[in-house]
């Protein structure tokens, strides 16, 4: 068993560390069921031009407090955009995945690639939550309002729900873990029985999430070494040949193998020496 893994698929990480800061902070211990970690995010780009940075999909719900860009976002299966212009704080909530239907009170497919507006899951009290994090003084004041109002919404996992997260985790977990059948023999569940759970609860089939965390990791080696032998790549993450590994990197992050890595040593060549971390 590996490290856990958390897909975070920044695209262009070095120019993007240039665009805005980002620090991640973990929820109060009510919330450490549900919360994987609150993210803040800070830029000025007061007299610059805009950026629109790109992240790869992902399996996590997150809910976000962002002046024009408040909502709970649900699982993405396509390349998400966000607009940076002018002078903006706010903070984000990514949910362990396979937990937030407690909250949202139906199953997490219904908010597969679409957002909800933060007051239909947590009330009008989110609003004033959301204006609490544009004017923090500190990220422990943004993370503590924020907390707030998640507590004051009650959530109780079920055993359906701890089953789900366990199988996402258990991805995670298990790099080596390339087909749903793998995934049923490590968690004694059948196939019928894991695609139902992953409906109602991650929101998305356990097929599509085994890729998302198998591309996500393509999308780093590749960023880290530019141009890999891409048929062992290939062969380690799984699939049965180079073709269909071009094909499913293509469909995920909106670019073949070869043009994501050129992106990324632009990117990287672009970024002075003391902006690489």
């Amino acid at each position: 068993m590996g490290e856990h893994r958390i897909p975070r698929g920044i695209v262009a990480e070095a120019t993007a560390r240039t665009m805005f800061t980002l620090t991640r902070h973990a929820p109060a211990p009510e919330l450490a069921e549900f919360v994987e970690y609150h993210w803040v995010l800070r830029w000025d780009l007061r007299g610059k031009p805009p950026h629109e940075q790109r992240v790869l999909p992902n399996l996590a719900v997150h809910a976000t407090f962002f002046p024009g860009a408040s909502g709970v976002y649900g699982p993405a299966r396509d390349v998400f955009s966000h607009h940076l212009e002018g002078r903006v704080q706010g903070l984000g909530v990514r949910f362990r995945p396979g937990c937030f239907r407690a909250f949202l009170g139906g199953p997490v497919g219904d908010i597969a690639d679409r957002a909800v507006p933060l007051a239909d899951v947590f009330g009008p009290k989110a609003i004033e939550a959301a204006e609490s994090a544009r004017t923090a003084a500190d990220d422990a004041r943004m993370v503590h309002a924020i907390d707030n109002l998640l507590i004051a919404n009650p959530a109780e996992l079920s055993t359906a729900a701890r089953r789900a997260a366990e199988a996402v985790e258990t991805i995670a977990r298990d790099p080596g873990i390339t087909r749903v059948a793998q995934l049923c023999a490590h968690t004694g569940l059948t196939t019928r029985s894991v695609q139902r759970l992953f409906a109602e609860h991650v929101g998305c089939p356990p097929k599509w999430a085994i890729r998302i965390y198998r591309l996500n990791d393509a999308a780093q080696r590749i960023a880290a070494e530019g141009e890999p032998d891409y048929a062992g790549l290939a062969v380690r993450l799984g699939y049965s040949d180079q073709s269909h590994f071009i094909r499913d990197f293509h469909a995920v992050t909106g670019q073949p193998p070869a043009e994501y890595a050129r992106t990324a040593r632009v990117d990287i060549e672009r970024t002075p020496d003391s902006d690489r971390t």
